[in-house]
C-alpha cells in the first residue's frame, strides 16, 4: 500500500502554443519545486512524463501535506505572472495497492490517483476516501465531499473529496451530511410522486439533470473558432469485453471523419479526444482544454447481432444538452445509424448542407458489415505502429477486401501496412514494398475519390521515391476533400518540408496541431524539422527537449537535437547528444540519414551527414 500523488498542468497545450521555449523552462522550474517538496515530505518522484508528475509516499498525511505545500509554493511563483502565463497544477492523491517494477509503480492505486487528478481544479487538490480516512482530523485543512465517481476498470465508484486550503476552512467537512439529507428527501419525494404526480416530478428531474457545468471562453486554451466547433469523445464500450474496444473506437472515428468533411465545421481530431478515454472527465474541462463549444459523448453495447448506442450532444458554453438519443438496432443497420447521428449533429448546430456535402456524408464505404468490422479491427491494430500490429492487421484487411472488393478503406490501410514495413526497417525489399503501397493507395482513390487518408498515404509514398511535386499535389487533394482533418494538414506540411518548402509547411502543421491540440509525436517532429529547415533552431530545440521529457530515450529527438545544436554553434551540447544517440542505438551510422530523409535538397542531407561525422558518429 502506498499513497500516490499525481499532478499535471492545466491548459499545457495552450501554454506550449503561445511560448514553447518559455513553457519548457517554466515546467522545469515547477518540477524542481515539486521534487523539493516531495523530498521534504519523505516521498519520491517516480516518473515525470510530459507535464505529469507521479510521486509515492509511505505516509498519506505526508502526501497531502506535500500537495498543500506544492500548491502554496506554485501560487507564490505565479503571483507576479499574467494569468495567461501561469503554470497551474492539478493534484490527485489516493491510498491504494501498487506494484513496483524497476523503480516504477503500476496498479489500481496509481490509476485512481490519475483519475482523481482530472477532477481537481487548477491549483487544487482532490483525494480519495481511502486517503481521506487516513488524514481527517490530522491536518489544518478542510474537505468538501464531491460524491461518487466511476473509474474505468474499477468495480466500485470512488468517493472523492476536495481539499480546502483556506485558513478559515480548517477542520471543516462539508457536503457529506447535506448529501445524506438530500438522499432522504429524494426517497420521500419519489414515494410521494408515485403515479401521475410522480411522472411529472420525474420529468422535471430529468430536465434538471440535463444541466452541466458551463465552460468559460476566457479559460479556453485556444481561441474559440468562428464556426461550430465540436469534440467527439470516445464512445464507452459497455459490452463487458475489452476486445470490443475496436468497435466503439471505430464508431467514434467514423463520426469524426464524417463531420470533418464539412468545411463550415471545426472538428477536433481523434488523437486528442482519445486522451480522455476511460477518464471521468467533465464536459467543461474538455471544452476548455480543446477550445470548442460542443461536446458529443456516448456509449456502445454490442452483443451478437445487435447494438445499442446512446449519444448526447452538449453545448458546453450554455451548460445543457441539445439532444440525447438511444438506438437499439440490428448490427447490419450500423451505417444508417451513423448517418442519423451525423445528421442530427448537423441539424442541432444549424449547419445547412449543400447537395454535394450531403453526398459526402451519405457516401457508403461498404454495405458489407463483416468487411466493415474487419477493416475497423485491422485499422486499430495498425495504430500500434509495431511489427505485431502489422502482422495482426494484414490478414484482417485482406479478408475485408475479399468480402467487398469495392470497399476503399481496407486497400488504404493495407497499403499503410507495407509503408510501415519500410519505416520500421522490416521490409526485405523496400522499393517493392513502396510500389505495392502506391498501387493499393491508388486503388482506394479509384474506388472513393473523397477518401482523404488514401491521398495522404500516396503523398507520403511519392515523397519516399523523390516525386515531390506529386507528393504535394496528393496532400493538397486530401485537404480539399477533408478540410477539417488534422492529419491532412500535418501530411501536407511534412511533404512540403521534404520538398524544401519549409516556410509554407510551418503554418499548416500548426493548423493541424490546433485541430489536434494534444498531438501525436510525429506532428511535433515535423514542426521541429520545419523550424530547423528555416534556421529557427531555438524553437526546434525547445520542442525536441520537451519530447525528451516524455521519453528520455527518444531516438529521433536526440538525432535532431544533435543536428540543431551543431547547426546553431552549440558544439558541447551537440557532442553530448551524439553520445546519447550512440548509447541508445550503437549500430547507428551517419550515412543512414540518406535513407531516413526523403528530402529534395540532397546537399542539405549530405551536410547533415558530415556534421554528424565531425561530432564523432561513425
Amino acid at each position: 500500500m502506498s499513497a500516490i500523488l499525481s499532478a499535471d498542468v492545466k491548459a499545457y497545450s495552450r501554454l506550449m502554443s503561445a511560448d514553447e521555449e518559455g513553457t519548457v523552462k517554466a515546467l522545469n522550474d515547477c518540477r524542481e519545486i515539486i521534487a523539493r517538496c516531495v523530498g521534504d515530505h519523505r516521498g519520491r518522484v517516480v516518473d515525470s512524463p510530459g507535464d505529469n508528475v507521479l510521486a509515492e509516499f509511505a505516509s498519506t498525511v505526508e502526501a497531502v501535506k506535500c500537495a498543500v505545500k506544492i500548491q502554496e509554493d506554485l501560487k507564490i511563483r505565479n503571483a507576479d505572472l499574467p494569468e495567461s502565463r501561469r503554470m497551474e497544477f492539478r493534484i490527485g492523491i489516493n491510498l491504494g495497492d501498487v506494484i513496483e517494477e524497476k523503480s516504477r509503480i503500476y496498479g489500481d492505486g496509481v490509476n485512481i490517483a490519475a483519475r482523481i487528478e482530472g477532477l481537481a481544479e487548477a491549483g487544487g487538490i482532490c483525494i480519495s476516501r481511502t486517503a481521506y480516512d487516513q488524514v481527517k482530523n490530522k491536518l489544518e485543512v478542510g474537505y468538501e465531499y464531491l460524491g461518487e465517481h466511476s473509474v474505468k476498470n474499477i468495480a466500485e465508484p470512488v468517493h472523492v473529496y476536495r481539499v480546502l486550503m483556506e485558513p478559515e476552512a480548517a477542520g471543516k467537512v462539508i457536503g457529506e451530511k447535506r448529501k445524506e439529507k438530500r438522499r432522504m428527501v429524494l426517497v420521500a419525494l419519489i414515494v410521494f410522486l408515485i403515479g401521475f404526480a410522480g411522472l411529472a416530478g420525474w420529468y422535471l428531474y430529468i430536465q434538471k439533470s440535463k444541466q452541466v457545468e458551463a465552460a468559460s471562453v476566457d479559460k479556453m486554451a485556444y481561441p474559440l473558432p468562428d464556426k461550430p466547433s465540436i469534440a467527439v469523445l470516445p464512445f464507452d464500450n459497455l459490452s463487458g469485453d475489452p476486445s470490443q474496444d475496436y468497435f466503439s473506437d471505430g464508431l467514434t472515428e467514423e463520426i469524426i471523419t464524417a463531420l470533418s468533411k464539412i468545411d463550415r465545421m471545426f472538428v477536433i481530431a481523434r488523437n486528442s479526444t482519445f486522451t480522455y478515454k476511460g477518464k471521468p472527465v467533465k464536459v467543461k474541462q474538455v471544452a476548455e482544454d480543446l477550445g470548442v463549444r460542443y461536446v458529443l459523448e456516448g456509449s456502445v453495447r454490442k452483443a451478437g447481432d445487435r447494438v445499442r448506442i446512446t449519444a448526447q450532444l452538449i453545448d458546453a458554453l450554455k451548460g445543457h444538452h441539445l439532444w440525447a438519443e438511444r438506438y437499439d438496432r440490428e448490427l447490419k443497420d450500423i451505417f444508417a445509424l451513423q448517418d442519423d447521428l451525423t445528421m442530427k449533429i448537423m441539424s442541432a448546430l444549424q449547419v445547412k448542407l449543400t447537395d454535394g456535402e450531403q453526398a459526402l456524408l451519405y457516401a457508403k464505404g461498404t454495405d458489407n458489415i463483416k468487411g466493415f468490422l474487419k477493416c475497423l479491427q485491422g485499422r486499430e491494430y495498425l495504430y500500434r505502429f509495431n511489427r505485431e500490429g502489422i502482422d495482426l492487421a494484414r490478414p484482417l484487411l485482406e479478408e475485408a477486401i475479399a468480402l467487398d472488393p469495392n470497399y476503399a478503406a481496407p486497400y488504404r490501410w493495407l497499403g499503410g501496412s507495407h509503408m510501415l514495413d519500410v519505416i520500421l526497417g522490416d521490409s526485405k525489399n523496400p522499393k517493392e514494398s513502396i510500389m505495392t503501397a502506391i498501387k493499393l493507395a491508388q486503388k482506394a482513390i479509384s474506388l472513393d475519390a473523397s477518401f482523404a487518408p488514401a491521398y495522404c498515404l500516396l503523398a507520403r509514398l511519392y515523397a519516399f521515391i523523390g516525386q515531390y511535386d506529386k507528393a504535394v499535389e496528393q496532400a493538397e487533394r486530401a485537404v480539399t476533400v477533408d478540410p477539417n482533418s488534422a492529419d491532412v494538414y500535418d501530411y501536407l506540411g511534412l511533404v512540403l518540408v521534404q520538398a524544401d518548402r519549409a516556410e509554407e509547411a510551418i503554418p499548416l502543421i500548426k493548423k493541424g496541431i490546433r485541430l489536434n491540440p494534444i498531438p501525436p509525436k510525429n506532428y511535433l517532429y515535423h514542426l521541429a524539422v520545419g523550424y530547423g529547415a528555416t534556421e529557427q533552431y531555438a524553437k526546434a530545440i525547445s520542442i525536441l527537449r520537451e519530447l525528451l521529457h516524455q521519453d528520455a530515450n527518444d531516438f529521433l529527438a536526440h538525432l535532431f537535437l544533435t543536428l540543431y545544436y551543431s547547426r546553431s554553434g552549440q558544439e558541447d551540447e551537440a557532442r553530448a547528444e551524439a553520445a546519447k544517440l550512440l548509447r541508445i542505438s550503437p549500430q547507428f551510422r551517419a550515412e543512414k540519414l540518406r535513407t531516413m530523409s526523403a528530402n529534395k535538397n540532397k546537399a542539405k542531407v549530405e551536410k547533415n551527414i558530415e556534421a554528424l561525422r565531425k561530432l564523432g558518429l561513425p
